[in-house]
Formats: structure tokens, C-alpha cells, sequence
């Protein structure tokens, strides 16, 4: 799914915002977390001025940003409400899983990824190939992120399992630790948590134990390292790409999903869509 993505991608360069163009991403849960990751490349490349913003908690617009939305449904009340207010005098990007929903009308132009869309409940393919997209347009050197996601396909899982994860990121990989940490939430009612790599040990290593499992999207500073160990937690530290490592965590996710008799494509008191009424 990720190498066709990079195939399209420059078509999608054409469409997502050009260097030099302030952006304001738009989204909710997974998407937000995608776009927080997309702004620190972004801002991190000096390609544009970029913020992330959860569609019903966006403070201020500026007259020059170009509003990025990504819905996977294209029926997130939120983010459609956001799309036509923001449209009436701002310039509206989309990245979009269906086209025959709303959200289309409301955008200028927008990016299609409908072969990256799934059945399940829970977003992995589609926000995935959403991120994929939107690294490619900043010009990253993706040429072995598709080896890396076979290899995180293959890779052991944490054994035993643990009884509590906590994420770790840093610059862009934030967003990831985020977005890993939502998915075992979701998928499996599995409580997690995610800061970034230096914020740990100001308060929450303080709920690290030997049951706990601390997976870090980038390499750790010995001494974080050692203090994680001190507590008896495990340090999972992949050398793989952040965002290849996000499939792994799917099957985590689903691991821990089936240990607690839950359904991951299907989660409790959630939808694929939240739409407002």
C-alpha cells in the first residue's frame, strides 16, 4: 500500500500545499496526530510555517494558511464543519479515503487514497498511507520505508506481554508515540501513554514498573535508559523507521485486543465516524 502511495506521490505534490505556504492541519484523533507529526517535519525542513489542530480546539486562523484536512470517512462532523467555515475565504486541501461523501464538496482540491480505506473501525492502512503521502511531499528519502514495514511485520512481539506501554517520540515522532498510544487504546481498551523522549522523567516514570513496557520511536539517552530500568520496566527501542514501527504496534495492539477477548477491528462504544447531530 506504501509503495503505491510513493508511486502517486507526485501527483500529490502538486495537489498538497507548496513550499513557502503557511498550513493549518485540521483533524481529530488519528488524523491529528498524522498532522502533528506532518507540522514538525514540515516546520523541522523550513518548508512553510505548519501547525496541527484539533478540528473542534483550533484557537486562531491566520488569513494566509491553507487549511489541510484528512478525514479517512469524509464524514467527521467536525472536520467537515472546519472545511466549509475555514472555505468561504481560505484555500481548502483534502486527503481523502471516500470520495462519495461531503467532504469532497467542501475542499478545493483534494488528495484520494480510497485503495488505502478499510473495513475496520480502527484507522491503521489509511492514516498509514495518509503519513506516507504527506512525508513524500516534503521531499524525505522514503526509499527504505517499505523494507522497514515488511521487517516490522516480522518482528517478534514483546513476550510476555506487558500489562502497561508507554510511547516515546521526539520532534516529528511525537505524533507517532501519540498515535501508537491511541491504537491499543482502541483496538484493545488497553490503557497507554505517550510524551515526548525527554518529558518522561518529569513525573509519569513515576507509574513504570516490571509490568510496564517502554517503547521509544528514537534512540534513548543512557541515562533515560537506565532510569527506565531501574523501575523494572522493559526498553523496546526498534531500529526501524517511526513510522514502519507503527505496524508493528498494530499487531501489538491486536495481540493485547485478543488477551482481553476484545474485537480490534471492532471496539466498543466507537464508530468510523463521528458525526455530529
Amino acid at each position: 500500500m506504501w509503495a503505491r502511495v510513493l508511486a502517486d506521490s507526485p501527483v500529490h505534490r502538486g495537489i498538497l500545499p507548496a513550499t513557502g505556504r503557511p498550513v493549518l492541519f485540521v483533524g481529530c484523533g488519528t488524523s491529528y496526530y498524522i498532522g502533528e507529526s506532518y507540522a514538525r517535519l514540515r516546520n523541522a525542513a523550513g518548508l512553510g510555517r505548519t501547525r496541527a489542530a484539533i478540528a473542534s480546539e483550533i484557537p486562531y486562523v491566520e488569513r494566509d494558511e491553507v487549511i489541510l484536512v484528512l478525514s479517512r470517512s469524509g464524514t467527521t462532523g467536525d472536520v467537515n464543519r472546519i472545511a466549509r467555515e475555514l472555505g468561504q475565504d481560505h484555500h481548502v486541501v483534502g486527503i481523502i479515503g471516500d470520495p462519495a461523501t461531503p467532504l469532497p464538496a467542501l475542499c478545493d482540491e483534494y488528495v484520494l487514497l480510497d485503495y488505502a480505506d478499510e473495513i475496520s473501525v480502527v484507522q491503521t492502512r489509511f492514516a498509514t498511507s495518509a503519513l506516507t503521502a504527506l512525508r513524500a511531499s516534503l521531499g524525505a528519502d522514503l526509499s527504505g520505508l517499505v523494507q522497514d514495514a515488511r521487517a516490522a511485520l516480522a518482528e517478534p512481539l514483546p513476550d510476555p506481554l506487558p500489562d502497561h506501554v508507554v510511547f516515546l517520540g521526539h520532534g516529528w515522532t511525537i505524533g507517532v508515540a501519540n498515535e501508537a498510544a491511541l491504537k491499543c487504546r482502541e483496538a484493545a481498551g488497553f490503557w497507554t501513554e505517550a510524551y515526548p523522549v525527554m518529558e518522561y522523567q518529569h513525573g509519569p516514570i513515576a507509574a513504570a514498573g516490571p509490568g510496564t513496557l517502554v517503547w521509544s520511536f528514537e534512540p534513548l539517552p543512557d541515562f533515560i535508559a537506565d532510569a527506565v530500568k531501574a523501575t523494572g520496566a522493559r526498553v523496546h527501542v526498534p531500529n526501524l523507521d517511526p513510522q514502519a514501527q507503527l505496524a508493528t504496534v498494530h499487531r501489538l495492539a491486536v495481540a493485547l485486543a485478543v488477551r482481553a477477548g476484545r474485537d480490534p477491528d471492532h471496539p466498543r462504544f466507537l464508530s468510523r465516524s463521528v458525526q455530529l447531530t
